[in-house]
């Protein structure tokens, strides 16, 4: 294209237009790699800013600096007069970002696509309305709102991507490569759009590596290996001394079969380039000497055709790329890479034009001043487009509502344990030698631990209805008195049935504790007294002591009933841990949640509107495994529903922190699901749930009390199974309160609404 081309954009004075970009030596480093050094350049409102330069140049690092979503390690920019480093939050309402890579939503719809990025900007209904029909009609999607983005082809879905990008009429528009991967004809139309756009008064600032689209700018840079080689108008650049050498005259040659000819031209002295376009050959050649000579010299046919030309912007790159090569290999480390260019209109020289940023210009730029958008704004957008996800995923739907159910009835009767070490309370209502030995012996099987003796009957109970005891021993205040006078003693032990393996456990060793008991004093007095060692109420001899057993809370000793509570638990954890940080992880890896961080969304509004539609699903999820519960296996919840409601909200935000603390650590979704898995594991087996906590060793007891479940399970078994109340449950709940404070913190303050470095 030649230099008519970027006629539409007549250039204004400097004054006139007013930067709305100004770069002054910035830098970005990410570890020893320099991405970006010592770039500095000004746009004007209203033009076409083009920066080229290879891939991995630093293009897309200078857009994110600009957008304030990445800081910069050195060096200072503004864009509408606003400082990126510390008005980046007020910078967002007012541009617009094209990414370079589609980084919309596939699987929302065209209109539901530009309704959420109208609800990000904070655009009303009436708003929204009226600038999603304008963007349609400039960009021809009126036809294709119901269409799933995913299924556009690469132009449309450039479209889409610019439609969203202006629905709230920004004044700067960022574009990377926005044409990257296009057909020729999606180019052609795509720029044609900006042609409109920059005639709106709207400044665009693109990045490309395509020749002729940088002939379509006003004014273009070029970057090579993170520095800015040079700066200007197209024509200048066409006109520097580098390009033209003194001496030479560049021409176009036409020969057939011209890709054999190439090789000797280039090998001719005189000839200082010579570069195949099409069926023609692009020559630079010392002015001393005529093409017609040089083709005679190497024995070629004569030309077909050929004519004098003007350097395009790619000899202009090439000529600087070559340059900067052969100086880089010169000199390893070079502190300064410039390159002159030629005088702009008004005289002056074109890098002069990098101009420091003036309070008097930033104040002038900075009108009107941009609306407030605290961190709850964007939450309504981001929660409606999570609940669409959500619709649009059946498979995510039958994870978390049919899974669940599955699961719980397969670990339900699958799961079976045996356990030692008992928490037993003793209610010794005797109190002499006797009895206190009759305790001693309970704790000497090592099946049975006594954690404390009570002393009235209220307090009795009240640990057995807490969980703090699993098994009560109640001696009777005759119980010594029975004995000696031969009689036969009740000795009451009371076992919390909802743990059958518990239940188990204590029924048989306590039923053979009496038994031996019994035996051994049956012998005594037989061998002393040659007679019965008791009699029962009717005077038939008996053993003297009766060993009397009663299932509390589960009579049958039914393993489900134990292990189907702690599933609810384990389910619900797995269920809201592996979603949350799979969505979170998944927008990164698509790039959509980097276009989400260059908007006006806050980061409370951000981060609740994409956990409230999980908690509302994992909600769903709680209340299908408790179904599963109660019709299925036979578990009646005991407790009061409200308060086992509310406690598993609670862990539910602790869990959805989990899962968001593990998208700010993950990558990629492999990461996610390792980091996930790593903490699902000690939640399984160190939670209580499969193995007594009562029989780890010390320090990885401890360690249990760090994991959010372990207080969840011991809430759910208390409700469920022993009908607790928050009085009993009040240990359980501050821990796992306190568990989700820490982890909430932490998730919170490491999710920041930027890219990391």
């Amino acid at each position: 294209m030649n230099v008519s081309s970027v006629d539409p954009f007549p250039e204004q004075p400097d004054s006139d237009a007013g930067s709305v970009i100004d770069v002054h030596s910035l830098s970005r480093s990410f570890g020893s790699l320099v991405a970006v050094r010592d770039v500095s350049f000004a746009v004007q409102r209203g033009s076409i800013f083009g920066l080229l330069g290879p891939n991995g140049s630093g293009k897309s690092t200078i857009i994110r600096m600009l957008l304030g979503i990445l800081p910069p390690s050195g060096g200072d920019a503004h864009v509408l007069g606003l400082d990126i480093r510390s008005d980046a939050e007020r910078i967002k309402p007012r541009v617009g970002y094209m990414s370079q890579q589609f980084s919309l939503y596939g699987d929302l719809s065209v209109q539901e696509n530009l309704d959420f990025y109208g609800r990000i900007y904070g655009l009303d209904s009436g708003q929204l309305s009226q600038r999603r029909d304008q963007v349609l009609g400039l960009t021809g999607l009126g036809n294709r709102l119901p269409q799933l983005a995913r299924t556009l082809s690469g132009g449309w879905k450039q479209r889409l991507a610019l439609a969203c990008s202006l629905i709230h009429e920004p004044e700067v528009l960022f574009l990377d490569e926005p044409t990257a991967g296009i057909d020729p004809v999606a180019r052609r139309q795509l720029w044609d759009l900006l042609f409109e756009l920059s005639g709106r008064g709207v400044t665009l600032f693109v990045t490309t590596h395509y020749m002729d689209e940088a002939e379509r700018c006003s004014e273009v840079g070029y970057i090579y290996q993170s520095r800015l080689l040079v700066l200007g108008k197209p024509h200048q650049l066409k006109e520097l001394p580098e390009v033209n050498p003194a001496g030479t005259r560049r021409f176009e040659i036409r020969l057939p079969s011209p890709a054999r000819h190439l090789v000797p031209l280039r090998q001719v002295p005189e000839v200082h380039d010579a570069t195949l376009f099409g069926e023609t050959i692009h020559v630079l050649m010392d002015q001393t000497r005529s093409p017609a000579e040089v083709l005679r010299q190497l024995n070629i046919s004569p030309a077909e055709e050929t004519r004098e030309i003007a350097p395009s912007l790619e000899d202009v790159f090439v000529t600087l790329t070559r340059n900067a090569e052969r100086r880089s290999s010169l000199q390893a480390e070079s502190d300064e890479v410039s390159t002159p260019i030629a005088p702009d209109a008004t005289g002056s020289p074109a890098t002069s034009r990098k101009p420091a940023v003036t309070s008097q210009l930033q104040d002038s730029v900075a009108e009107p001043a941009a609306p407030t958008h605290g961190t709850w704004a964007g939450l309504w957008a981001v929660l409606i487009k999570e609940l669409v996800h959500i619709r649009r995923q059946p498979t995510t739907l039958f994870f978390m509502l049919v899974i669940p159910a599955m699961q719980t009835i397969i670990f339900g009767y699958a799961i079976d344990t045996q356990i030692e070490h008992i928490p037993t309370v003793v209610f010794n209502m005797d109190g002499r030698q006797m009895s206190r030995e009759l305790t001693a012996a309970f704790e000497n099987t090592r099946r049975f631990q006594i954690n404390g003796h009570v002393g009235d009957e209220e307090s009795f109970q009240r640990s057995l209805s807490s969980g703090n005891a699993k098994v009560g021993i109640r001696i009777p205040p005759n119980y010594v008195d029975q004995l000696l006078r031969g009689e036969q003693t009740r000795l009451q032990v009371l076992i919390d049935g909802s743990d059958s393996q518990v239940a188990t456990t204590a029924q048989s060793t306590a039923q053979l504790l009496g038994m031996n008991l019994s035996i051994q004093l049956a012998r005594k007095k037989g061998d002393a007294l040659q007679l019965a060692p008791a009699r029962d109420a009717f005077g038939t001899g008996a053993l003297p002591i009766d060993v009397r057993t009663r299932m509390l809370y589960n009579p049958d000793l039914d393993s489900s009933h134990f292990f189907v509570p702690g599933l609810v638990g384990i389910i619900l954890q797995l269920v809201t841990l592996f979603l949350t940080s799979f969505a979170v992880v998944r927008e990164r890896e698509l790039g959509t949640l980097e276009q989400l961080f260059v908007t006006p969304v806050g980061r409370t509004g951000l981060l609740l509107g994409k956990l409230l539609p999980y908690a509302l699903v994992g909600f769903a999820s709680l209340l299908t495994v408790m179904v599963v519960m109660i019709y299925v296996f036979g578990v009646e919840i005991r407790g009061s529903i409200t308060l086992l409601l509310a406690l598993s909200m609670l862990f539910m935000v602790c869990s959805l922190a989990l899962g968001l603390l593990v998208s700010t650590i993950a990558k990629t979704q492999l990461e996610a699901f390792q980091f996930a898995f790593v903490i699902m594991l000690p939640s399984v087996l160190l939670s209580g749930f499969v193995f007594p906590r009562s029989e780890m060793p010390l320090p990885i007891y401890l360690v249990t009390f760090a994991i959010p479940v372990t207080y969840y399970i011991e809430i759910l078994r208390g409700v469920v199974l022993r009908g607790a109340d928050l009085i009993d449950l009040m240990p359980w709940v501050i821990g796992l309160s306190i568990c989700g404070v820490v982890v909430l913190t932490l998730s919170v303050a490491r999710f920041q609404k930027r890219l990391s470095g």
